[in-house]
């Protein structure tokens, strides 16, 4: 008995399911105009306005993802790393510490590599290299994520066109039927002006708050990357003290020692 009621149940649902599936369809994937005999057909200008929206969130999605593993905050100041390479520097292995700074990948590296480049010239022009290459990473970053924002303010407008064409054609079914239009007449118009700018919606609103996030992320893990490599380069300053390898203490005269 419980067999034969379950697949009663299931015999109901699937052509409820079949409905409402078609339904959305047509609601958020595609127009559909009424023609004056009841036919319908699909409204294509509204449709591939909906449709370029739809790839264009597929494409938000894919960018989001991706800039969002880029731009991770470990991948612009390693803690591990960064402290590592502050012990090699307490025990004066310099060469090793501009090798690994070299090899790594991360934006630390990269501002902490330029600063130690710029030994010889003495710890005034280590600190400008550390706050323009500082500035170079972050600017580099930020020219990456602009698409980002380019999609979150481009997609509401597309939107918006969709909106546009939508009221037109709303206004023209009225005006073809001397004001008597058929509210499934104007469905078509209506449904594409709303559509479109839900699509649009869709697109700005992960894109911009993404954008947003990942732009302060990048901005103050570089702050603090150049903060962190002032602090250790300050080990080049004229004066400082630090460890040798063997454990005995020494006196920094100049930047060049």
């Amino acid at each position: 008995m419980k067999k034969y009621s379950l697949a009663f149940v299931f015999a109901l649902l699937i052509p409820t399911s079949a409905t409402f599936a078609e339904g959305f369809g047509n609601i958020f994937f595609v127009t559909m105009e009424s023609a004056g005999d009841g036919t319908s057909h699909i409204e294509w200008v509204g449709s591939c306005m909906i449709w370029l929206l739809i790839l264009l969130s597929v494409i938000n999605v894919s960018l989001i993802s991706t800039l969002w593993t880029r731009n991770k905050r470990n991948k612009i100041l390693p803690l591990e790393f960064a402290n590592e390479i502050d012990k090699l520097l307490e025990e004066g292995r310099t060469e090793e510490v501009i090798h690994l700074a070299a090899a790594e990948a991360s934006d630390y590296s990269a501002i902490l590599s330029a600063a130690l480049k710029q030994a010889p010239a003495g710890h005034a022009s280590m600190l400008r290299a550390t706050e323009q290459t500082g500035e170079e990473v972050t600017v580099k970053r930020f020219r990456k994520l602009e698409p980002l924002n380019v999609l979150g303010q481009v997609s509401p407008m597309i939107g918006l066109l969709g909106t546009v064409y939508g009221v037109i054609m709303a206004f023209q079914a009225i005006a073809r039927t001397g004001g008597n239009a058929d509210p499934v007449t104007l469905a078509a118009g209506i449904g594409t002006a709303l559509v479109a700018t839900f699509w649009g919606l869709i697109i700005a609103i992960p894109a911009l708050g993404a954008y947003a996030t990942m732009r302060n992320t990048v901005d103050s893990a570089t702050l603090e990357s150049v903060r962190r490599v002032e602090k250790t380069i300050s080990r080049f300053a004229p004066g400082h003290t630090r460890m040798n390898a063997d454990g005995r203490s020494s006196v920094m005269a100049d930047a060049t020692t």
